[in-house]
């Protein structure tokens, strides 16, 4: 059966681990350890179908007999693109262009598996943030929740008291769109609910 295979996930991201976990099915993570520069000629949506791939197909390698999925996400706001922050001070630029406005959250996924099973998909999220002051902002930076974060903020913690709107699926904003895995899965033969052996 499929579904017994070992499953990876191509990232040691605590919130995608999170909602992996949600999810009850057996699986691990794993760090896919690739060089995640891209062309910058590629936009928001491009980017994280590359990296996606990349790293999904770099944990497979090593474990040819897994399922592997691999996931990058960035922020767009208008035609800018942005990634995690190296600092503060860059988390406090990329929230000043946020707040007030509103921007999208592109998340690429890939599943690879055996037999050269490959699946890929992009979703989209939209966000609109409320405008807050300088004062409130330096206190929502204190909170350090901007550190590894596409767009400096995250909404599975304070960073949803910034969101006035979201249309989309909530958990894509949290870095795992679960919508989209859970359908990748299932199109791949897994099947959920399996009793655990003792």
């Amino acid at each position: 059966m499929r579904s017994m295979r070992p499953l990876i996930l191509a990232s040691t991201s605590s919130a995608r681990r999170a909602l992996m976990d949600g999810l009850g099915l057996p699986y691990r993570a794993e760090s896919p350890g690739v060089d995640e520069d891209v062309s910058p000629t590629l936009s928001a949506r491009e980017a994280v179908q590359v990296l996606a791939a990349r790293k999904a197909q770099a944990v497979h390698a090593r474990h040819p007999e897994a399922w592997v999925i691999g996931a990058d996400q960035l922020v767009q706001v208008g035609n800018e693109v942005l990634a995690k922050p190296v600092d503060r001070d860059a988390a406090r630029k990329q929230l000043g262009k946020l707040l007030g406005h509103t921007h999208d959250i592109c998340t690429g996924v890939c599943l690879v598996g055996p037999g050269g099973h490959l699946a890929e998909t992009l979703e989209v999220s939209r966000l609109t943030f409320y405008p807050v002051d300088a004062e409130e902002l330096e206190r929502y930076l204190d909170l350090g929740e901007w550190e590894g974060c596409a767009g400096s903020y995250r909404v599975e913690g304070a960073g949803q008291a910034l969101l006035a709107r979201l249309v989309g699926d909530r958990t894509n904003v949290q870095g795992l769109p679960m919508l989209t895995v859970v359908r990748m899965l299932r199109e791949a033969g897994f099947s959920f609910f399996e009793p655990r052996n003792p």
